[in-house]
């Protein structure tokens, strides 16, 4: 562990998740109970169809310890808010797509720490104990996920002017930050990337193609539009890898932990990005 890991990593996802809750307004969280079939459609894929799925594949895969519990990291993780400018691109429900992104990372201080816990105590053979308790990561999750978020929403809140100006400049700043700090995982580990690739690459690959097939299906069965389903996709698809990445490292100091997370967000960018291409060949709103 060293400075960037811990100093530099928390605040570079404390300003992410800070600028999420600069965004955010009581709308947002209201559409919860005006689109409900919508927003339960996303949470239901992405809360519990998510960590089963990623449960799923690494016990049919033949990877280590490290490796599956990186990968249910991941797969814990929230949506993150590059997915609400990519449903933007994919002429998606933007509104539903900011909902469940906030609504999914403030419950993320219960689901992190319990998928986690769980999958530790699965694939490791022992409860979390110690240095890795389920408190110690509930609150990990809490201060740098969650009081972000609420910070963000409180200066929303107080300082609305303030809060509109600075929510453009935040999310291009989150972007950067999000970019080095996922450089910094792959380079860390830059002399096995090769070999960790070739462990996790197909497997976080097929957990990301697989999600987004099931939550455009389970928005189908809940009777979505076109434009729900496409935010609801993509909101699976894409996961805060600065989120798994943060907590692989700070919880479980990183190496083969923090591969999924890396290799994830390699890869669900691309996938986005052509599933982005084929709705704007295909669907075109009214």
């Amino acid at each position: 562990m060293n400075f960037v890991t811990n100093i530099i990593l928390p605040l570079a996802l404390a300003f992410i998740m800070f600028s999420l809750g600069l965004g955010l307004t009581s709308k947002d969280f209201a559409r919860v109970v005006l689109q409900p079939k919508d927003f339960f459609a996303g949470l239901l894929s992405q809360v519990i169809l998510l960590p089963i799925v990623g449960f799923v594949l690494v016990s049919s895969f033949t990877v280590s310890p490290e490796i599956a519990l990186g990968v249910m990291i991941i797969a814990a993780a929230p949506g993150g808010v590059t997915s609400n400018i990519l449903t933007s691109f994919g002429r998606g429900d933007v509104a539903l797509s900011i909902s469940l992104t906030a609504v999914i990372s403030l419950l993320s201080v219960i689901t992190i720490p319990l998928i986690v816990g769980l999958s530790y105590a699965h694939f490791f053979g022992q409860t979390v104990k110690g240095d890795i308790s389920i408190t110690r990561i509930a609150i990990s999750v809490f201060a740098i996920v969650t009081v972000p978020v609420l910070i963000g929403l409180c200066v929303r809140h107080f300082a609305e002017n303030f809060a509109s100006r600075f929510a453009e400049v935040s999310k291009k700043i989150s972007a950067v930050l999000f970019t080095l700090v996922l450089l910094g995982a792959i380079f860390q580990e830059r002399n096995n990337i090769a070999e960790y690739y070739a462990d996790t690459g197909l497997i976080t690959f097929t957990l990301n193609i697989v999600m987004i097939a099931l939550a455009w299906g389970i928005a189908s069965v809940f009777g979505s539009g076109t434009q729900q389903k496409i935010a609801i996709s993509i909101e699976c698809g894409l996961q805060n890898g600065t989120v798994a990445i943060a907590v692989a490292t700070l919880l479980f100091n990183g190496g083969p932990t923090v591969i999924p997370a890396a290799t994830y967000s390699l890869t669900m960018f691309l996938t986005a990005l052509i599933f982005i291409y084929i709705l704007r060949r295909n669907y075109n709103p009214s």
